[in-house]
């Protein structure tokens, strides 16, 4: 996903809206040196559609509700043996069933591959149209492996590791947020307002 927006300036500090301080810590260690990132968790309604309607509506309402610049995030883990369910809402999958659980989804399947998808959007503030940036990274869905401390990592296998049983700088480069944090961090280097 290339991003296309005319060039405004981006402001040092940025709010990302997220409750998660796993991924928080995630994103600024990506980001460190690129822009400063302030957290602020606000509840926001999420659409049912794709990774992208649902991030562009996310990040408008995030940019309506502080009155400013807001960067939001949504993760995705897509099954390829059903078409890509759950997706977008894998976040309720895994509040149900757990990360011990989630592999059975696909155990009337032969076919375990799936896709993690991460896409960040950008908005310089309400009325602006956000800017996404998305990162894609592709491996299977196996029994929980690891600290089960962050989401479904410990499912989610690249290459005969789960991302749970990675060290976390390897993760994050080889995963579906770092890849969309490159991006991002690329376009960020260049509109940053100085």
């Amino acid at each position: 996903m290339a991003p296309s927006a005319p060039k405004e300036a981006v402001p040092k500090h940025l709010n990302f809206i997220t409750g998660n301080k796993n991924k928080l810590a995630e994103v600024q260690a990506i980001l460190t040196g690129v822009i400063e990132l302030r957290n602020q968790n606000v509840e926001l309604v999420e659409i049912q559609g794709t990774v992208e309607e649902v991030t562009l509506d996310k990040c408008r309402r995030a940019a309506e509700a502080v009155q400013g610049p807001v960067l939001v995030e949504d993760t995705c883990l897509c099954f390829r043996a059903m078409n890509d369910l759950p997706g977008p809402y894998i976040k309720w999958f895994m509040q149900s069933l757990g990360p011990q659980n989630l592999h059975k989804m696909l155990s009337g399947f032969d076919d375990k591959s799936a896709q993690a998808v991460c896409t960040f959007g950008y908005s310089a503030g309400p009325g602006h149209e956000p800017v996404l940036f998305q990162g894609r990274t592709d491996g299977k869905l196996v029994e929980s492996r690891g600290p089960t401390v962050f989401g479904w990592d410990s499912c989610f296998e690249y290459e005969g590791q789960t991302y749970a049983e990675m060290e976390k700088s390897e993760k994050n480069k080889i995963s579906h947020r770092g890849k969309a944090l490159g991006k991002l961090k690329q376009w960020l280097a260049s509109h940053v307002d100085e």
